[in-house]
């Protein structure tokens, strides 16, 4: 141990005597200091200015998705109708909406259809994204376009659908929704 203890002696004291030495020789260190210390100090760039961030509110959400194929538009003379009215056409914001028109045509499914034996009403099964079966009939609502249903069979349904119609006013267009045959 007494050899052990030596060295340690011996290495402590030669870094100690490093230490000495280099903590005296520092006068070239204090003159650049004192150098530095006299020049004149910078000055500092203002921060840039920071814009206000200005949102963007996406309003195609309920348009149609552009991967899809355009449904043709009814002409005025299908519909009835001359360019004069067709122009003060608009959705009836005041009717109270029907469950299915809270979600996309796109996103609903018909299932199937039910002959109702009281009163000979054909009813077509709609099954939404929560997995959720409901029946619809001949002037009921659907879709996020203000779609009525205007006739169906056992295997579509037809809509009349309310859409903008680019120049700041509405038109309809038709709309099928098929039934969904899985296997």
């Amino acid at each position: 141990m007494s050899g052990f203890r030596v060295l340690s002696l011996f290495l402590v004291g030669f870094l100690l005597s490093g230490c000495v030495n280099w903590v005296a020789d520092t006068a070239d260190l204090k003159s650049f200091v004192s150098k530095t210390n006299k020049l004149k100090g910078g000055s500092i760039e203002a921060l840039p200015e920071v814009k206000p961030y200005s949102s963007f509110v996406y309003e195609g959400a309920s348009m149609r998705e552009p991967f899809r194929a355009i449904v043709p538009v009814v002409a005025t003379e299908e519909l009835g109708a001359s360019e004069n009215q067709l122009s003060d056409l608009q959705p009836d914001n005041d009717r109270e909406k029907d469950y299915l028109e809270n979600f996309s045509i796109d996103k609903l499914n018909m299932v199937g259809t039910i002959n109702q034996r009281d009163d000979g009403r054909l009813w077509a099964l709609i099954e939404d994204t929560n997995s959720e079966i409901h029946r619809v009939t001949v002037g009921d609502y659907m879709g996020l376009n203000h779609g009525e249903i205007v006739s169906l069979d056992e295997r579509q349904i037809n809509l009349l659908e309310i859409i903008k119609n680019g120049r700041g006013g509405w038109m309809k267009r038709t709309r099928s929704l098929a039934l969904n045959e899985q296997e």
